[in-house]
């Protein structure tokens, strides 16, 4: 080794070499992709992170390490670099699925810096092998070109993101990972403190309350790249450890926020991507859309608005009509009969979807949409498909509904000869979730978006003014977000009178069906922070215990300041275009939150715990 590397420095990648470079000698480190005898003729295809080169060893020459080298070997070649040249037919020998494809390096040298066993798998991006032989072998799926990349990608937009906020006058300032433990949003990671016996520190899931005390300590304009913990069930886009991108600002609005993150956006996509947003948003912002009007049209707060489907809320058409002789609707109809519905808080609703004739859904499938509904809490799902005369078949309904209901549904939907109509009724929560998710299942079924990655298609809005609280199961409330979430200046007075009529300065920002961005406009008004305590009924000594030291730093003089976070990870992955965060992570966990490759969690021994002041109760 002592002549490569020493002596012989890497001159060019694996990916690098053109036809401009025919003629020179150059020096190539990498592991073999593949290894082919052709007559004595030996090919390796060499691979780093930037691509593949393929050496050719002329077997008048003697190569025995050629000869032997196999898959995943680590090697240096010095050679110089020629064309591939034709078939004795004049057909071209060039390779146009590659990057280097017009070229080739004759070797003139080769040396092993490691052998490799037989990998457990191809390392290749077109070869199906289980998840968790993959991420038992993380080292080596990371040689994929795919995953290596994602990650090139994923280091693009780390760096594009800090130019940008430099750019825009913003410290990078560090927070704790170790903080105070405090109760509500996502459950916490703990972690025992030596020094402090019976104590524990939890990881922080967010730096959310220093990044207001730094508002408060005059830094203005703040950002971070940070990691941060939530011990909760993991999905496709969800990992127990994950990226953000951390804002705040003091003395803005909504408006002002918007924009600047707008402007973060656009840079990312158009450096990191190459693709011009602003040919799409011409006027340099996002469409922004109410909170209750996503809620009506689209089941959820993060809607996918690549394709139609929407949802169409019938509850005032089923009580004006008394149900209309339908008897599973009736009890609905009359609950609100009594001269106190009101329509913007309904506890149950109806709502329908209509899938257009020309995609024919068969029996078959409407009878799987329906098994779907209920693995999500629903009791069914009552169709309906629409006659020439706007009668309907196929349907339980149609024997028992009047026509002047059916007709002003058909109405409604704006339903058409060969339609199908779907529709949930029961409690609002549910229906939205049911519908919602038929909606995007069907939106894959149909084709009317891809089943992974955008196709190039980026959809983005703001999802705006959500309500400030929830309703409990017990009729109690709480913040829908957190409690120091600025509402509406005109809604202060509902606070004592009608919370659950509060709108809040709060926001998603959402790319085809993905929340990427979330955060608020913060409540720096004492006396404000004060009602909304009451209206959770938390008392002001149990906010004092909980948040003592951020309700002192807010009395001295706190700045207006809002911020919002980035779920990085999200970004990434419809960045890449991929389908699960596990490919834009370089280490991930599986679904079940534990490492394959080193075995975390584990166990650890007595005398350690014992120095925690912890004690485990389950052996098993």
């Amino acid at each position: 080794m002592a002549r490569f590397i020493d002596e012989l420095k890497r001159t060019h990648s694996c990916g690098e070499l053109r036809e401009a470079h025919i003629g020179e000698e150059v020096v190539l480190f990498g592991w073999v992709q593949s290894y082919r005898d052709h007559g004595g003729c030996i090919f390796i295809d060499l691979r780093d992170r930037d691509g593949l080169t393929q050496i050719v060893f002329d077997p008048k020459e003697d190569f025995p390490i050629a000869d032997r080298a196999r898959s995943e070997w680590c090697l240096g070649i010095r050679g110089t670099v020629r064309g591939r040249g034709q078939k004795d037919d004049g057909t071209s020998l060039e390779n146009p699925r590659l990057a280097t494809g017009a070229i080739e390096v004759l070797g003139a040298e080769i040396h092993v810096f490691n052998e490799a066993k037989t990998p457990p798998f191809q390392i290749q991006d077109d070869v199906e092998t289980g998840e968790d032989k993959r991420l038992e072998h993380r080292y080596l799926d990371l040689r994929r070109p795919l995953l290596q990349r994602n990650l090139r990608l994923r280091s693009k937009l780390n760096q594009e993101t800090r130019s940008y906020f430099h750019d825009n006058g913003f410290l990078e300032v560090e927070t704790p990972f170790l903080v105070k433990y405090t109760p509500g949003g996502a459950r916490n990671f703990l972690v025992p403190a030596r020094l402090y016996p019976a104590s524990f520190y939890a990881l922080a899931e967010s730096p959310q309350l220093y990044k207001q005390l730094l508002m408060v300590a005059g830094f203005d304009r703040y950002f971070q790249l940070v990691r941060c913990f939530r011990d909760e069930d993991l999905r496709i886009d969800r990992q127990p450890e994950f990226t953000q991108i951390d804002v705040e600002m003091s003395f803005i609005n909504q408006e002002d926020l918007f924009e600047m993150l707008e402007g973060l956006v656009f840079r990312l996509w158009k450096e990191v991507l190459g693709v011009d947003l602003r040919e799409r948003y011409t006027d340099g912002r996002f469409p922004r859309l109410p909170f209750d009007e996503s809620m009506r049209r689209f089941g959820n707060d993060k809607p996918d608005m690549r394709f139609g489907l929407e949802h169409v809320d019938l509850t005032e058409l089923v009580v004006e009509h008394g149900g209309g002789g339908v008897p599973l609707l009736e009890p609905l109809a009359k609950k609100f009969q009594d001269g106190t519905y009101r329509m913007e808080l309904p506890d149950e609703i109806v709502k329908a979807m209509v899938v257009p004739a020309e995609h024919g859904l068969s029996r078959k499938q409407t009878d799987e949409l329906e098994k779907h509904a209920k693995q999500m809490g629903s009791k069914g799902l009552a169709r309906a498909k629409v006659a020439a005369d706007g009668t309907w078949t196929q349907s339980p309904f149609a024997k028992v509904i009047t026509e002047e209901l059916r007709l002003a549904i058909n109405a409604a939907c704006g339903a058409k000869e060969g339609d199908l109509i779907l529709m949930q009724f029961g409690p609002e929560a549910r229906v939205h979730t049911v519908m919602a998710n038929l909606r995007l299942r069907l939106g894959k079924q149909l084709g009317m978006i891809p089943e992974t990655g955008t196709e190039g298609d980026w959809n983005l809005l703001w999802v705006v003014d959500p309500p400030l609280f929830e309703k409990n199961d017990d009729g109690s409330f709480a913040a829908a977000h957190h409690v120091f979430t600025r509402p509406h200046d005109e809604d202060v007075d509902k606070l004592g009178t009608d919370p659950g009529m509060v709108k809040c300065y709060r926001y998603d920002l959402v790319l085809n069906g993905f929340e990427i961005a979330g955060g608020s406009i913060r409540l720096h008004d004492p006396a404000v922070q004060k009602k909304v305590f009451e209206v959770i009924g938390l008392s002001e000594e149990e906010g004092r215990d909980k948040f003592g030291f951020l309700l002192d730093a807010l009395s001295y003089g706190a700045p207006p300041h809002g911020g919002i976070a980035f779920g990085m990870d999200r970004v990434a992955m419809l960045a890449a275009q991929t389908e699960s965060i596990r490919d834009v992570i370089a280490f991930p966990k599986t679904q079940r939150a534990n490492d394959l490759m080193t075995g975390a969690p584990g166990r650890v021994d007595a005398k350690q715990l014992a120095e925690l002041g912890v004690a485990v109760t389950d052996d098993g």
